[in-house]
């Protein structure tokens, strides 16, 4: 067998480029050739595929979704092609650090790189196709990405995080805890909000595990990377993973890694998430989501500080905190059987309640004026804002906030959207907000609208009705994986 990249120079080469061989890339060739020549329908059909599984929640639209990742192919085929592994470790690199600077959830990343494998086999030779092993050896390369996408990913997370914690400690250097107005990301001056920064100190010094509760948007993951910032070392990972947004048979080999051979299309090692992050943190948010076997499995890992990979018989030491989250009353988890019981007592000694908005009014008048100063650096108007209409002020403080700081933010980037002068007026607010939804409703025929999971429903029953109950005819259809449609079909009770 050929020595594994003898054109690598670097004196302690990535762990990950074992995975693959020369002549790997040999019978590769052909597929890679396709994936190059043809990226623009590679990711027309990729970002269908992203549209269809995220929906609203996307951090992307399709215009930066083809930007980044159109040249992206071109360079990492290239670099592949001419079996450059370290050209091709930065062009990933680079991809991971842009991706970072777009804000894109790292379970999406990891999400969206599945579904480019799906999305690349569109181009692949037909007459004849390809053999199996030649598959496998894609899979493997898939895994070398996620493997330096995820490690570019958390490297621009900790950067970040080190200039921001600077300039934030240095401002609040001096203050006494009482008049705090911002802390480690986290801005509010209510009684409420200093008490929760007192407690993330307590658990960030301890580096004990912790659970967050709280609402949708109320910034969840700002405590947690707040707890991670007050630890002994905060240059340390930080991974975060949005339990609700991984396919539920995937999160276990995710967090816990998995051996060659560990199932079907497993052909080589994945490490996973516990252990890039080693030696810092782990935040699991949504952890309620995840079923009751892998919570189990996760209690186990945290009380012996060891993960079995799937597929393994041999365990891993970890130096792992872990932080986990939920938007759900705990107690009512429980007994909804959502939350194993076990699992809740050991993560309860340390939990966090981050108040919803509305009860901290008084937080707004900062909080709006962050966000005006966030986006006049983030976003191109041809004059910036200086700040807001009383009026307007007015509305954002008596309304209720359903959705919490989240929803504030968006409403402040809406007005910096579509307003046109150098001050936030009440006509620049969402209607909900203004006032003025009624007022438009009544303008508006009562037409009812589905909602995207009633229509990804009926288009899932319609091409299997049309396929004579076929899932594979269907899955081609509808041109997703038939894993994908057998979730889809469970979800949606379609059997």
């Amino acid at each position: 067998m050929n020595e594994p990249f003898k054109n690598v120079t670097r004196v302690d080469p990535p762990r990950y480029f074992h995975l693959l061989w020369d002549e790997d890339l040999d019978e590769l060739r052909e597929v890679l050739t396709a994936v190059r020549d043809r990226r623009s329908e590679v990711v027309s059909v990729w970002y269908e595929l992203y549209l269809l599984h995220f929906g609203d929640r996307r951090a992307l639209s399709e215009i930066e979704f083809r930007k980044i990742f159109e040249p992206a192919l071109l360079r990492n085929q290239e670099y592949l092609l001419r079996k450059d592994m370290d050209g091709y470790a930065r062009a990933i690199l680079k991809l991971g650090e842009e991706l970072a600077e777009h804000h894109v959830p790292l379970q999406e990343i990891i999400a969206s790189l599945h579904l480019f494998e799906e999305a690349a086999q569109a181009v692949f030779p037909q007459d004849p196709p390809p053999p199996t092993d030649v598959y496998n050896k894609f899979d493997k390369l898939s895994h070398i990405r996620i493997i330096l996408l995820v490690d570019a990913y958390s490297r621009s997370q900790w950067a970040s995080a080190a200039t921001r914690i600077h300039a934030l400690e240095l401002e609040a250097k001096y203050l006494p805890p009482e008049e705090r107005t911002r802390f480690h990301g986290l801005v509010g001056k209510s009684t409420a909000m200093r008490e929760l920064y007192r407690r993330i100190e307590a658990v960030g010094r301890a580096r004990a595990i912790a659970l967050v509760v709280g609402e949708s948007g109320t910034g969840k993951e700002l405590v947690a990377r707040a707890i991670h910032e007050c630890g002994p070392n905060p240059n340390s990972p930080f991974v975060p993973l949005n339990c609700a947004a991984l396919p539920k048979e995937l999160i276990e080999s995710e967090l816990f890694g998995y051996k060659r051979g560990a199932f079907t299309g497993a052909t080589s090692e994945y490490l996973g998430l516990f252990r890039a992050a080693e030696g810092g943190t782990l935040f699991l948010d949504e952890i309620t989501e995840m079923n009751p076997d892998t919570q189990s499995k996760l209690l186990r890992a945290i009380q012996e500080r060891k993960v079995r990979p799937v597929g393994s018989s041999a365990e891993v030491a970890i130096d792992v905190r872990m932080i986990a989250s939920t938007n759900r009353d705990p107690e009512q988890a429980m007994q909804d059987k959502q939350f194993r019981q076990d699992l809740y007592y050991r993560l309860q000694a340390s939990t966090l309640r981050v108040p919803p908005l509305r009860e901290r009014a008084e937080d707004i008048p900062l909080l709006v004026h962050h966000f005006i100063d966030l986006f006049n650096q983030k976003l191109v108007r041809p004059t910036q804002v200086g700040g807001i209409d009383d009026r307007a002020l007015q509305a954002l403080s008596e309304y209720a906030w359903p959705g919490n700081v989240r929803e504030l933010s968006n409403a402040i980037e809406a007005a910096f959207i579509f307003g046109r002068t150098p001050t936030i007026e009440l006509a620049d607010l969402p209607p909900v907000i203004s006032g003025t939804r009624a007022q438009r409703q009544e303008q508006l025929p009562n037409v009812a609208v589905g909602t995207f999971a009633e229509a990804e429903r009926d288009i899932i029953a319609r091409a299997l009705e049309m396929a004579g109950g076929n899932k594979v005819h269907a899955a081609r259809t509808l041109k997703i994986s038939r894993k994908r449609l057998y979730a889809k079909i469970e979800k949606y009770s379609l059997e």
